[in-house]
């Protein structure tokens, strides 16, 4: 599959990327979510919501300390297409966003730089007071405490659960409504505000990218869609970029 790109090449692009689970699964990460919409057979409602915290913290810490061991095993690894986007950050240096909803660190251990994560990390913990952050490899529990208050408080993951509010979001917007390209990669586009970045970069100027391993639920919104394994059309697509900015 040969990937050609219909963009204006006179210019340094600017340049967008968002990525979802499925740019991780070739790593051999568990995606949280399966067909029936367990979170490794847990309903949302039951790991991934601030109610679900406060009716049963014990069985959320355990959840995300899982998550966390399995993504610092050693087994988990970056793949070719992470690595495929620390060579585009490499080549167009500040005019290049990563913008993920993945909670995983993929990303940092290819070599990206310019990371936002909307809906926080794994290996980060955060004040329930303050919502001061910290980094942590390490489980945490009932007993685990902030070095932020006095007295301390209680830690939580620092995840964006349901019915909270995603990271960055001004940030974000601004930097989509300066893109030249918007590239969409690995998500279902079920999960909003993400869901509407094609949108908001289309009117905003941008020509938009999907690649998937399948067409998502907004892939008729994309200038061009592309679809099979992450590894191997986002290396293809980087090559295209490559070539364009060349």
């Amino acid at each position: 599959m040969k990937i050609d790109l219909n963009i204006e090449t006179n210019k340094a692009l600017k340049v967008v990327v968002l990525t979802g689970a499925g740019i991780s699964a070739e790593s051999g990460l568990k995606t949280f979510r399966d067909n029936n919409g367990l979170w490794e057979n847990h309903r949302v409602e039951e790991v991934a919501t601030p109610e679900a915290f406060s009716a049963d913290p014990d069985l959320v810490y355990r959840f995300y300390n899982t998550r966390r061991q399995q993504l610092l095993s050693g087994d988990v690894k970056p793949n070719a297409a992470h690595a495929a986007l620390a060579q585009l950050e490499d080549m167009l240096g500040d005019n290049f966003l990563l913008v993920t909803q993945n909670v995983d660190n993929l990303h940092e251990r290819a070599g990206n730089k310019n990371i936002l994560h909307m809906h926080g990390e794994l290996t980060s913990v955060k004040c329930v007071s303050s919502g001061v952050a910290f980094h942590t490899d390490s489980d945490i529990d009932m007993h685990s405490r902030c070095t932020c208050c006095t007295p301390a408080n209680r830690l939580r993951p620092d995840i964006v659960w349901f019915g909270e509010i995603p990271y960055h979001m001004t940030e974000i917007e601004n930097r989509l409504a300066e893109a030249d390209v918007f590239v969409s990669i690995g998500t279902s586009g079920n999960v909003y505000p993400a869901a509407g970045f094609v949108q908001f970069a289309k009117r905003c100027g941008a020509y938009c990218v999907e690649l998937n391993l399948e067409p998502s639920n907004g892939s008729h919104e994309f200038d061009a869609a592309f679809h099979g394994r992450a590894t191997d059309i986002v290396t293809k697509f980087v090559s295209a970029i490559s070539r364009s900015s060349s």
